[in-house]
């Protein structure tokens, strides 16, 4: 049986590729081997950035394999199932990754494949994607980020249209109202994710990681509130950034207008 998850390594990125033709469906063995390839992604020193993908060119995934789910009895409590590092899809719950991932959506993401994009930090669709979430209307809850994350992407009632009807969202209207980043042509997806990935991996790692730390860190909580836990000392990406050598060269490199060699500490 071939491989579910291609992992691939780009100088400071990390292409992560779910390739289960013919839907792209996840099952506790890709589950665990999205994991896998994230943890790499988040214990690497030199890797600085992610990108996920779809194989083909039809669908990013169309999420919980359901046949799969059926016949291992995993419809319930799932979670207590061993899903790998990060539960379902590797990356839903990895809550102490503080490596920014970009989702190059390829074709639709449907379900829990639409919960794997909401977990990523920027959003790249081809023209063609849809998004949806159908778990309601087959008597299944979106629990692996659809209840959590998507009432906080969208208005909270065109989000309970996705959610209590299963209808479906174009990649127009998903930019329209802020779920995707950006839109382009399908030749142009991996193109793009990478311009963005290499932009992201040229800057200093620790304060990229430190952006991600304090933004998980003040979640839902007052602006004043947020300063308070920023400068409390609590959280070390953020202290170790702010008194990295590549804070002072970067000052240094601005002043002698010159580009910074950054190096991670």
């Amino acid at each position: 049986m071939s491989d579910p998850v291609r992992v691939e390594r780009r100088g400071h990125v990390l292409e992560v590729t779910l390739d289960r033709p013919k839907v792209n469906a996840i099952d506790v063995v890709a589950s665990r081997r999205l994991g896998e390839a994230f943890v790499m992604l988040r214990d690497d020193p030199e890797l600085r950035v992610g990108i996920v993908t779809g194989g083909g060119d039809r669908i990013f995934s169309a999420g919980w394999d359901l046949k799969a789910a059926h016949t291992s009895d995993e419809v319930g409590k799932w979670w207590e199932i061993d899903y790998g590092p990060g539960k379902f899809a590797g990356l839903t719950e990895l809550w102490d990754l503080n490596k920014p991932v970009i989702a190059a959506l390829n074709g639709h993401a449907l379900g829990g494949g639409l919960e794997l994009a909401l977990a990523c930090d920027l959003l790249i669709a081809a023209e063609h994607a849809e998004f949806a979430m159908p778990e309601l209307p087959i008597g299944i809850l979106p629990d692996s980020g659809g209840i959590q994350r998507l009432p906080r992407r969208l208005p909270y009632n065109i989000a309970m249209e996705l959610l209590l009807l299963g209808r479906r969202m174009t990649a127009a209207e998903a930019m329209h109202y802020g779920l995707v980043n950006a839109v382009v042509p399908k030749e142009k997806l991996m193109e793009t994710a990478r311009d963005w990935a290499d932009r992201i991996g040229g800057g200093a790692p620790l304060t990229i990681q430190a952006l991600k730390e304090s933004l998980r860190a003040i979640d839902g909580i007052g602006i004043r509130a947020g300063f308070d836990i920023i400068r409390s000392g609590k959280l070390p990406t953020y202290e170790r950034a702010i008194r990295s050598e590549d804070a002072k060269e970067g000052v240094r490199a601005f002043s002698e207008k010159r580009k910074a060699n950054f190096k991670g500490r």
